[in-house]
């Protein structure tokens, strides 16, 4: 068997492959909730053969929200939404699926991509008044967040409890915060954007309190039968900023914690990375934090190709690897992948299982 099509455990979830489907943004929930579209879309994936899906990331208060329409989880009426979509899914898929708890801070209350993506003002109908690590904005012209006091941090961790609390009651097996991209832990972490003189800033030590916090409290508010993990940006790809070395001492931490996993992406955090695009090139990222960790380590970024996920595996860079764009523009991108390398898929996505007498014998479960 190929590595791509052998098992992995994330600590007490099981996957038949290593292929991850990573979260996406859809920008179509209502008020938080999830929408005709989540059904569509997420069956869709859901379908695909992968080892594991993962939910887009889902705010875990509305403030949170990168944007007005993206999905949340914070209190009965966005929980039922979701519980929904994911009734539906189980119908059809055997699949695992997990979700991305995220909350923007300081990149929250802007508009849809397709429409701009800009910052939306505190005072329009929808926006709101954005919150961070410090009062410094990601676009320098753009409007300053509030600095979190202790409350505020006190009340952003008890809210991912309380979403972690909601995924688990929703049946989801995985929970992977959102520490990358630029986002609310992200910007503790990184001194381009942490500026504080508290206990929450300075120091590595310090910057990387709330992401602790944060992991501990959701540890907590769910059983040992839910897989935790975290999703980070390895470098801001900015002089100055955070890096891999920052980086392994924070999957240290977490591995010390008994986290399920890691999943290292890159960039998001300020308007002046160079990040040199490339097919894999997040890649090493993952492999510099796998020597270091015990836990297993997702890759993604560019990885597209059935051979190259499969060497990524094989030479021990990661443990898993994550498609987004690629499995929207290949959504059977699993099975194509099984045929090329000369394996299979376990178990057989359900659209295989039907046997026309026009084509009989040509798929096997």
């Amino acid at each position: 068997m190929r590595h791509l099509f052998s098992p992995l455990s994330l600590g007490p979830l099981q996957l038949p492959n290593r292929i991850v489907i990573a979260p996406m943004c859809q920008y179509s929930a209502n008020e938080g909730s999830a929408s005709d579209w989540h059904h569509i879309h997420l069956g869709n994936l859901a379908l695909s053969g992968a080892g594991l899906l993962i939910i887009e990331a889902t705010a875990v208060e509305p403030r949170g929200r990168i944007t007005y329409a993206d999905l949340g989880l914070w209190d009965d009426t966005t929980e039922a939404a979701l519980a929904g979509v994911l009734d539906s899914l189980r119908r059809w898929s055997p699949m695992p699926i997990g979700v991305q708890l995220a909350h923007a801070g300081r990149k929250a209350s802007t508009d849809k991509p397709w429409l701009g993506g800009g910052a939306i003002a505190a005072d329009d109908p929808h926006g709101w008044q954005t919150v961070s690590a410090s009062a410094r904005p990601f676009d320098p012209a753009g409007p300053a967040p509030q600095a979190l006091d202790a409350a505020g941090i006190d009340a952003v961790v008890e809210a991912f409890a309380a979403a972690a609390r909601r995924a688990e009651r929703l049946g989801l097996q995985l929970i992977e915060l959102h520490g990358a991209h630029g986002y609310l832990l992200h910007q503790f972490m990184s001194p381009l954007s942490n500026r504080r003189e508290d206990e929450y800033g300075g120091s590595l030590e310090n910057r990387l309190r709330l992401p602790l916090r944060v992991f501990d409290a959701v540890r907590d508010a769910v059983s040992d039968k839910v897989a935790v993990g975290m999703r980070i940006s390895a470098s801001d790809w900015v002089e100055g900023g955070w890096d891999l070395a920052q980086s392994i001492e924070l999957a240290k931490a977490l591995d010390a914690r008994g986290a399920d996993f890691i999943h290292v992406s890159s960039g998001g955090l300020d308007p002046r990375q160079q990040i040199p695009v490339e097919p894999g090139y997040q890649v090493p990222f993952a492999e510099a934090i796998k020597a270091q960790v015990k836990m297993p380590v997702i890759a993604v970024g560019l990885i597209t190709e059935p051979q190259q996920a499969e060497a990524i595996l094989a030479e021990g860079q990661a443990d898993a690897v994550a498609l987004a764009r690629g499995i929207l523009y290949d959504p059977r991108w699993p099975w194509h992948a099984a045929a090329e390398l000369g394996d299979s898929l376990a178990p057989a996505p359900q659209y295989l299982r039907c046997e026309p007498h026009s084509a009989r014998g040509l798929f096997r479960s």
